[in-house]
């Protein structure tokens, strides 16, 4: 019997390598859990998430010339799928008075909430052309170009 996209079954982790897991499914069949789709946050080390015999849940997420791709974290209940982030509240970023822009008045930053997506497009491409202005003036010092009069 082939599993069927889209449902959730139960299997046994069998070989963990860099970048998945091995999964042996019900019928004989293993599929393999790419690094990707083991949990909602940043994998580096398979190993610090699962184990070889581990029992786990796993979604079909397709099954093309034999192959079985699953999934861990789309197994999940919708509540936990998400990773739970807690809002950071907006902090002035602390510059050295030589990275400060030398013709522009300090701008104040409001709170994210407060701000339309325009406003702060605007703010980031006028901080943006900022600091390359004064990196460009950096490069050129260095590289011992002077200005033509």
């Amino acid at each position: 019997m082939e599993p069927q996209i889209g449902t959730i079954l139960e299997g046994k982790v069998t070989t963990i390598t860099k970048f998945g897991a091995f999964v042996a499914l019900e019928g004989g069949k293993s599929g393999l859990v790419h690094i990707s789709e083991i949990s909602n946050t940043f994998v580096n080390d398979v190993n610090d998430f699962l184990q070889a015999g581990q029992t786990v849940k796993v979604l079909v997420l397709a099954n093309e010339n034999g192959k079985i791709n699953l999934s861990i974290k789309k197994a999940l209940p919708q509540e936990e799928r998400r990773p739970q982030r807690s809002p950071r509240p907006a902090q002035p970023v602390q510059r050295s008075a030589s990275a400060q822009p030398r013709s522009r008045a300090p701008q104040t930053v409001a709170p994210s909430g407060d701000q339309s997506f325009e406003d702060k497009l605007k703010q980031f491409l006028s901080s943006s052309e900022g600091k390359m202005a004064d990196l460009n003036r950096n490069i050129d010092g260095k590289r011992g170009s002077r200005r033509r009069r």
